[in-house]
């Protein structure tokens, strides 16, 4: 158990705002949608920490390439 386990989380001002939509109820194609832009703002932040991870460590696109079709 680390210090920070009995701390409450704190939100951020996008967090509240969705809370606040699921809260009042939100319609099948509301939740798809806000699905679609989670999904794509996630990838996008990965995609960025991937390449940031790549370029500090100095990988070439064809050293990940090798990587991802390793066998072991």
């Amino acid at each position: 158990m680390t210090p920070h386990d009995n701390q409450p989380t704190k939100l951020n001002s996008v967090q509240i705002s969705l809370l606040r939509l699921f809260e009042r109820g939100m319609s099948e194609e509301d939740t798809v949608e806000l699905q679609r832009v989670i999904v794509a703002h996630l990838s996008q932040k990965m995609l960025a920490e991937v390449e940031r991870a790549n370029e500090e460590r100095g990988y070439t696109a064809a050293d990940v390439d090798d990587m991802l079709n390793d066998p072991s």
